[in-house]
């Protein structure tokens, strides 16, 4: 999986708006206000950031190896996941699913309406 076609599957989630974090050399995807996924190089290796309840971010780290806590990201519901790892990608597209759930939860029943959720 390379981080241009799992970027340009977040972008087809509703309300999915991208944007460049300069400093971080990253590309965030939010729903609303909230972000539900980071695309960006760790360590000169390509990965995707996704949010998650903290028991499911303990269940990810324990079954693959190219899961780590949260680079730049609250360590406890954020995941970096490696996109050159033992993760099979119909797992990152499920769990880019999640995590736009995850974020969409969490917004306003106002927001939720005015991005047709």
């Amino acid at each position: 999986m390379d981080q241009s076609t799992l970027l340009s599957y977040c972008m087809t989630k509703p309300g999915a708006v991208q944007s460049v974090h300069q400093e971080w050399q990253a590309n965030q995807v939010k729903v609303g206000e909230v972000m539900f996924a980071m695309t960006h190089t760790v360590d000169g290796r390509p990965a995707i950031s996704l949010k998650s309840s903290a028991e499911m971010a303990g269940v990810l780290r324990s079954a693959f190896n190219a899961v780590i806590p949260g680079e730049r990201l609250n360590k406890a519901h954020w995941s970096t996941l490696f996109l050159d790892g033992d993760i099979p990608d119909s797992q990152l597209y499920q769990l880019v699913d999640a995590s736009w759930q995850w974020a969409v939860a969490g917004l306003s029943e106002a927001t939720r309406q005015t991005l047709n959720i």
